[in-house]
């Protein structure tokens, strides 16, 4: 075991230079939004970033993945880099600063992925490239004035994808890499000593497990393309499968997803170009349904190429960082119906032909302040959506009654917004367009015959579809 004690100085010449870069940056980042068609109805309040570190690799990205905690009355923000993790304090988003930057096992600038996850008091970091690279246990209970060291070991963690921790359970759940020295699917690590992880057992029913979710003993599994797994893990020598789902609309590789706070549902993104994420039905494990899909072109992004990467949700808020797009926000209060909040291009430059821009996002905080890391520029700090310069007020959710009908069908919404109104038959004829800015809308169809129809209901920022049924 190595032990190191890292103390802060806050007046280091570094620090000045890094404030000193951001307040170019943020100005930079002023002109750009206003000169360019990109929304960014957020406000940044801080960015961060040292043009010092490589980003010498096949991606060509410097920093890699985010995550928020709190410590003694702070918050902070942890990003990995291909040197290592870089903790920020972000109490004060407009004066933050960094406090500490701490290598990992491996410091080679070929290291890309770097996860995070905080239990107990104590960061957990790891690293997916190079066999130098190890499973780091930082103590950090005497933040914000030093942080310990306390585990720098690659005895059971050389390397891993990602990791997530059940808090409740005590457990962490390593995917993809290397441990015990063998090739890793996924693998359950006890710490119930935050400070001696144990390994307890590896799992390799459903293959390489890119990424999971886990809630009181219950995985939800990300698989490439192997699909989508729900997994009770409560025995964990003899975990048991509730529910998968392996072939559905843009399938693609099942990347990363999150769970809604009711537990009924999931959203997943499959990391190709032009992919729309699935919005889903989880509520009964054995018959999991998608409710809807989600691209950026559905608000009028005109680039079809956009790959959602990694997502959190909080308050039936989505949100997610899209590499070449930035963050995205969407509403999912009405699952059938997400509608688009606000977003931020962290990466204006032009194309999606690569992976490049916006790696992982963080909403978590109790402030509220959310927490984005740019491949290539860092760390970025925004205010929350707000009513005042986002499209929340604008939201529409539209409830459908009766459903199955005779012969009216009623809509109410909650906006007066202008919104058009299509009714198709099952075999894609439209029988029936109208436009109204009424909250509430009777649709009189008593001429069509019994069957299934579909209505769509658009406007500006809003599109859904109903499916409907005539007796």
């Amino acid at each position: 075991m190595i032990r190191i004690i890292l103390t802060i100085n806050y007046l280091t010449l570094k620090n000045l230079k890094t404030n000193i870069m951001r307040n170019i940056y943020l100005f930079i980042t002023l002109i750009y939004s206003i000169s360019f068609a990109q929304e960014n109805n957020l406000e940044l309040l801080y960015q961060w970033s040292d043009e010092t570190i490589s980003g010498d690799n096949w991606v060509g990205n410097i920093y890699n993945e985010v995550w928020g905690f709190t410590q003694n009355g702070h918050e902070f923000a942890v990003i990995g880099s291909t040197e290592g993790m870089h903790i920020i304090d972000v109490t004060d988003p407009v004066n933050s600063y960094l406090v500490v930057s701490i290598e990992g096992g491996s410091t080679s600038p070929s290291v890309v992925h770097r996860d995070f996850h905080t239990y107990n008091g104590y960061l957990y970091a790891v690293a997916d490239e190079e066999n130098e690279s190890t499973l780091q246990i930082v103590d950090l209970n005497n933040l914000p004035n030093s942080v310990e060291v306390i585990y720098d070991s690659n005895d059971i963690i050389t390397r891993s994808h990602n990791i997530f921790i059940d808090e409740e359970n005590e457990i962490m759940y390593t995917c993809g890499g290397k441990i015990n020295g063998q090739s890793n699917y996924l693998s359950l690590i006890s710490l119930e000593d935050p400070t001696n992880p144990i390994f307890i057992t590896n799992y390799n029913t459903h293959g390489y497990v890119h990424d999971i979710y886990v809630k009181n003993n219950i995985g939800y599994l990300n698989c490439g393309s192997n699909g989508f797994h729900i997994v009770d893990f409560s025995d964990s020598s003899n975990p048991q499968t509730m529910g998968s789902l392996t072939d559905y609309p843009f399938k693609g590789y099942n990347h990363s997803g999150w769970l809604t706070e009711d537990g009924n549902t999931y959203v997943l993104a499959d990391e190709n170009h032009g992919y729309r994420m699935k919005v889903c039905d989880v509520s009964n494990p054995s018959d999991i349904e998608i409710y809807t899909n989600l691209l950026l072109s559905d608000v009028g992004e005109e680039n079809d190429e956009s790959i959602a990467h990694n997502l959190i949700i909080k308050n039936n808020l989505l949100y997610v960082s899209h590499y070449h797009d930035g963050l995205w926000i969407w509403d999912i209060s009405n699952p059938d119906n997400p509608t688009y909040v606000a977003s931020y291009d962290t990466y204006p430059e032009d194309g999606h032909s690569s992976y490049r821009g916006a790696w992982g996002v963080y909403p978590l905080l109790p402030s509220g302040n959310i927490l984005v890391s740019d491949m290539q520029s860092g760390l970025f700090v925004f205010a929350p959506p707000t009513e005042n310069n986002t499209k929340i007020s604008e939201r529409v959710h539209s409830i459908l009654y009766p459903n199955p009908f005779s012969n009216i069908i009623n809509i109410e919404t909650n906006s007066n917004a202008t919104k058009t109104i299509e009714i198709y038959n099952i075999k894609g004829k439209q029988v029936f367009n109208k436009t109204s800015a009424d909250k509430r809308i009777s649709i009189t169809i008593d001429s069509y015959k019994t069957g299934v129809y579909f209505l769509k209901i658009h406007d500006t920022f809003n599109s859904s579809e109903h499916k409907i049924v005539k007796y």
